[in-house]
Parts: structure tokens; C-alpha cells; sequence
């Protein structure tokens, strides 16, 4: 069976359909594993949420979907980051809302744990050294782990003297299962952070034991016009341009 692995649509619709069109063209899933933040930044909260439950799925709570919803507040998030949260919770219904306070901390599929954050934090952390990795192996018992948040696709692998790598995931990359124990980051969907500005996600095929890391191109144009309209902060406009 096949699962399309995303993370961080954050209200970015061109790039969650073009991400779903493309997963199409590959031969389609069985089921959407969505690593959280759904929503933030973007300006289609209601879209993305309402095409995201279209699909048969599992999704995971992300700190802007908390965030957007009052479970947590914006003292942490920068200004610009908590303008465009302030401003999605506008934009949210009802039944919205009570989907995403229904969303998961922690969430397990075949030998993965799925978060957002990390296995350690599931909202705040990032996974981004192997030094943090390194300590997070400890927080979950599976043999595989996929996190979002980050916005940055990252394989982390720990051997069974406990040393721990990270390599970059590339795309067009198949990363073949063996003993060792993995993190994996799929990358942003709707704010890539690498330096490319594709929409990034990945396939797990349980029958391979394998992950396939893709990128795929989407009209930022359209996207960045819509944040214009609603007057979201120019940075957050401008970093689609740039992946970062």
C-alpha cells in the first residue's frame, strides 16, 4: 500500500492541489498522513482544511493549528507569524475550529509514529541537529518517525550503537528501508525553508519498505496575489518567492 506523506500545507492551496495532483499522477494512495499546520501563514485556512477532509487520512496537531484556535497562544511566534494567525482565526467555521481541536498530538500508522514538532515536543521543537535527534530516538518505540515544522527535508538515522546522521533528502530520492531507525522530514508543502520554492512532499510504500521524496512546482503567483488581497505580512509573501 501507498501513503503520501505531507507536512506544513499552511493555508497554501496552489501548492496543497498541485502537491494532490501530482500524487495523482503517480499512481494515487490509500491514505494522506498529514504532520500538521494545516493552517498559518496563508490565506486559505477554510480551503485547506475543507480538501484536506476530502481525503481518507490521519493528521497530527501543529502549533499554528493550535495556535489559530486558541489552545495556545502567540507570544512565541514572531509578528508576523502571530499577525497571519490572528487573521486565520477569522476565517475559520465552526466546523473547522472543532476539527482542529480534534487533531492529535501523536499518531501511529504501521511501524510510525507521526508528530509534528518532534516525538520529545510534539508542537514547539525543531528537529534540525543530530544532537536533538539524537535524544528524541528515546521518545518513541516504532522503528520510523515523521516530523514536520521544520519545513526542511531531513532524514535522520540511528544505528544500533546509538550514533546518529543526517543527510539532506533530495528529490526524486527513493530512501530504502533497513535496520536502522529513521526521522524523517518530508519537507513543506506550503512553505518550503531549503532554498527551493517547490512544494515538497513524500510516498511511503510499505510493499518496497521504501520513501520517495518529490518536489513540485506551483503557481506562487496566485498564491502571493490572494495574501496581497488580504494584506498578510510582505515577508511572508515574498519567502514563497525564495523556499526560504
Amino acid at each position: 500500500m501507498r501513503y503520501a506523506i505531507i507536512a506544513d500545507i499552511h493555508a497554501n492551496l496552489a501548492a496543497f492541489t498541485a502537491v494532490l495532483d501530482d500524487i495523482e499522477r503517480r499512481g494515487g494512495v490509500e491514505e494522506v498522513w498529514c504532520l500538521g499546520d494545516v493552517v498559518g501563514y496563508g490565506p486559505d485556512p477554510h480551503q485547506c482544511i475543507e480538501l484536506l477532509c476530502q481525503y481518507k487520512h490521519v493528521c497530527v496537531a501543529g502549533n499554528h493549528d493550535w495556535a489559530a484556535i486558541g489552545k495556545i497562544d502567540t507570544s512565541d511566534f514572531n509578528p508576523d507569524a502571530a499577525t497571519a494567525c490572528h487573521w486565520t482565526a477569522q476565517q475559520l467555521t465552526p466546523e473547522d475550529i472543532q476539527y482542529l481541536d480534534s487533531l492529535p498530538l501523536v499518531v501511529q500508522r504501521d511501524d510510525f509514529t507521526l508528530v509534528h514538532g518532534s516525538p520529545r515536543n510534539p508542537i514547539w521543537e525543531y528537529l534540525l541537529s543530530t544532537s536533538s535527534a539524537e535524544q528524541n530516538f528515546a521518545y518513541f518505540q516504532s522503528q520510523f518517525c515523521l516530523v514536520g515544522h521544520s519545513h526542511v527535508p531531513l532524514v535522520f538515522e540511528c544505528s544500533d550503537t546509538g550514533a546518529c546522521l543526517v543527510s539532506e533528502f533530495p528529490a526524486d530520492t527513493i530512501l530504502k528501508f533497513a535496520k536502522n531507525r529513521l526521522i524523517i522530514n518530508p519537507g513543506g508543502v506550503g512553505q518550503p525553508r531549503d532554498g527551493d520554492p517547490r512544494a515538497s512532499y513524500a510516498i511511503y510504500d510499505s510493499e518496497a519498505r521504501s520513501v520517495a521524496h518529490y518536489r513540485v512546482p506551483y503557481d506562487i503567483g496566485a498564491t502571493q496575489a490572494r495574501m496581497v488581497e488580504y494584506r498578510l505580512p510582505v515577508r511572508l509573501i515574498m519567502r514563497l518567492s525564495y523556499g526560504m
